[in-house]
């Protein structure tokens, strides 16, 4: 246990603020951009340039924000993350038009990244025989804000749509006011650089990782298309529930928490049984394969039990993902294991920029926007054939990876 636990409870605290925060309005924020629109179509495709802003922000700031807190230490900046969300969601809740709304999302993506400062405080109040234990409870309490966050927010919906807005704001500043009076500075002044340094500001730096190892040189591509695919979801799930099947906030809210207690049992419990049993590629593949077919099924979902069919299969291509990192991290040295994952982290960010316009702007030319045919499920049709093409890829790199691959993987 960490030495400090009141300053890792605040930690866990703030992660979990910050996934409820996010899940509070992802019942509601495609409707309010809708609405303050004017059209569905012309919806869709603002809440993909919304998601996008918000992905940049966090592409550009994650390495800043880490940066400054190694300089000035780790509570100013994130007492300053915190006010910022708070700011940002009553900026939301106000909002008259979609201009005070990319504003607003362009606030959220810089302090949202105050999650790369929470894990480095973890690691500094925690001895490093417990690091991996904390880091696992920051895991399960992102899990817990994701189930907690889209109910909460969807029952809170159904009161208005800027309801969850301000909700968030409170939650926010209670959390602020807690980590004022009773969060610790975890970094001394003797351990912060005495210079910023500004390569390590540069949001493009962890990407030369990827080329410095030929296993994730070959996988980079894999992580783009799944990366894409992912997208999908994120970004037409709302729309797709709202204009086909008529749900309420409350609805999208309660099936969002079931998906993340679905995800939540499947990468705390089933992914072990699923390597011991099948093998770490066979549980690749098998989680890709699932995510697929969830695509697939999604796209002619035209009820709610399919629907929810939909998540209970979609809930087994979590397998995948660990799975993959587990593979990665025996390729790399203990010395390189951040610094790689970090490259990872980075190219999800800038897939995120992009996934989000591409995936609305299919979604509402084939709802309204200009298609002749309408076809309600075209973008998840779109995110079967990236995942499809994922699949077949990271295929083709296992085929040509030995069982105990080399230091550096293949290809050297």
């Amino acid at each position: 246990m960490s030495k400090r636990p009141a300053a890792l409870i605040f930690i866990l605290i703030t992660a979990l603020i910050d996934i409820m925060g996010i899940g509070l309005i992802i019942p509601v924020l495609p409707g309010l951009v809708k609405e303050l629109a004017g059209s569905e179509a012309a919806g869709a495709r603002d809440i993909g340039l919304l998601t996008a802003a918000y992905a940049l922000m966090q592409f550009v700031f994650a390495p800043i924000l880490g940066t400054l807190s190694d300089r000035y230490g780790r509570r100013p900046v994130l007492l300053l993350s915190l006010l910022g969300m708070a700011l940002d969601y009553l900026l939301l809740f106000f909002a008259p038009s979609l201009w005070w709304l990319l504003i607003g999302r362009l606030i959220a993506g810089v302090t949202g990244a105050s999650l790369t400062v929470a894990n480095a405080y973890i690691a500094d109040v925690t001895p490093p025989a417990d690091r991996a234990k904390n880091f696992g409870l920051l895991g399960a309490t992102f899990g817990l804000g994701f189930i907690l966050g889209p109910a909460l927010g969807g029952l809170l919906g159904e009161y208005g749509l800027r309801v969850p807005f301000l909700a968030a704001a409170a939650l926010s500043g209670l959390n602020l006011l807690y980590g004022y009076f009773v969060l610790p500075e975890s970094l001394p002044a003797s351990a912060r650089g005495k210079r910023l340094n500004r390569r390590d500001l540069n949001p493009l730096t962890p990407l030369k990782a990827l080329g410095e190892y030929a296993l994730l040189r070959s996988l980079a591509l894999t992580f783009v298309l799944l990366g894409l695919a992912g997208q999908v979801i994120f970004s037409t799930w709302v729309l797709y529930t709202e204009g086909v099947l008529s749900w309420t906030p409350l609805q999208n809210g309660i099936a969002l928490a079931f998906f993340g207690l679905l995800t939540a049992v499947v990468q705390g419990g089933l992914i072990g049984v699923s390597i011991k049993k099948l093998g770490e590629r066979r549980t690749i593949l098998l989680g890709l394969a699932l995510s697929t077919a969830e695509f697939l099924i999604l796209s002619v979902a035209r009820s709610s039990p399919v629907l929810y069919a939909s998540l209970v299969v979609g809930a087994g291509g979590g397998l995948a993902q660990p799975a993959i990192q587990g593979l990665i991290s025996r390729q790399v040295s203990e010395t390189e294991q951040g610094r790689v994952q970090g490259a990872i982290t980075s190219l999800t960010s800038l897939v995120g920029v992009v996934g989000p316009i591409v995936a609305t702007a299919v979604f509402a030319y084939f709802n309204g926007g200009g298609a002749s045919v309408r076809v309600p499920g075209a973008a998840f049709i779109m995110g079967a054939a990236l995942s499809l093409a994922g699949l077949f890829m990271i295929w083709s790199v296992l085929r040509r990876t030995p069982e105990e691959a080399t230091l550096g993987g293949v290809g050297d």
